[in-house]
This record gives C-alpha cells, structure tokens and sequence, in this order.
C-alpha cells in the first residue's frame, strides 16, 4: 500500500515570503509619502499662482481706474476677502462689480482643518521688507505658513 503526502508549503517557505512581502512594503511606504508631499507642493504652487494673480489684477484694474484707489493706499486689495467679494466698476455706469477670485483656496499644508481658506494664509503689505513680512492696510503678497522645507529644499513659506 501506498501512502500519498499531500504537498503544502514549509514553515521557511511563509517565512521567506513575509520577509519579501515586507521588504517591498518597507520600499513603497517612503514612495507613496513622496508622492503625496509633491501633490500637495503642486497645489501649493496653483493656489499661490491663483491668489497672486488676483492680486495682480486687483492692482492693474486700480492703475487703470476701473475701480475706485483712495491716494493715499497701495493700490492694493485690502483683504484676500475683497478679491472674491468683488469691486464695483468705476468705469459702469450701473456700478457692477468686478471679481478677481471665485474663491480663495486653502494652503495644502495648513493643518487648522476648520479655519477658513483666508486664515491659513500668511499675509505680506506693501510696507513689509521681504525678508519679513507682515500683514497691514493692504495684501500685497501672501505666503504658506507651513514651515517645512519643499522638494527643491526652498521653505513653503519662501516659495
């Protein structure tokens, strides 16, 4: 008589495979981390691009005087809540406004979950030195408050 044995896998077989198996979770973790850090640096980059240039356009539209510039200001938005707001148009005669953001969008990095888009921004006036700014009558410039250092080994809040 004949006995068969039924085949199965050794104890050093599993182990063998657990230890691959971990090894190549140990290299994907560090990979996924990267991946998620410059998907959040690429929508730091928009949002600053987008609040800057709604900067910009409030500045053009003041030298121009399609809104009103009281003399003795920058010429800058007072707050990144008039970009969004809206201006009226010096320039219509049934005083529509004009919008230079639709919204104001969140630092990426910021960790206040609940503080609003505005609130997770660091504000530069006209009158600040670059090397540090602060916030004032105007928005001239805004800034990550995050102080993390990026990819390009440039702090979020230089960028």
């Amino acid at each position: 008589m004949k006995v068969e044995r039924t085949r199965g896998f050794t104890l050093i077989e599993l182990i063998i495979t657990v230890v691959i198996v971990g090894l190549l979770a140990s290299i994907a973790l560090p990979l996924a981390e990267l991946s998620v850090q410059r998907g959040k640096e690429q929508d730091l980059r928009r949002a600053l691009r987008e609040i800057r240039e709604g900067i910009d356009a409030y500045k053009a539209a003041c030298v121009e005087r399609q809104i009103a510039c009281p003399p003795d200001q920058s010429g800058y938005s007072p707050t990144l809540n008039a970009l969004v707001e809206g201006v009226a148009d010096a320039k219509s005669p049934d005083k529509k406004k004009i919008y230079f953001l639709r919204r104001i969008p969140r630092d990426p990095f910021s960790t206040e979950t609940d503080a609003a888009p505005e609130r997770t921004w660091g504000l530069r006036s006209y009158e600040s030195p670059p090397d540090s700014p602060r916030p004032g009558r105007d928005v001239f410039d805004v800034y990550s408050l995050d102080q993390g250092v990026g990819l390009n080994g440039i702090a979020y809040k230089d960028w």
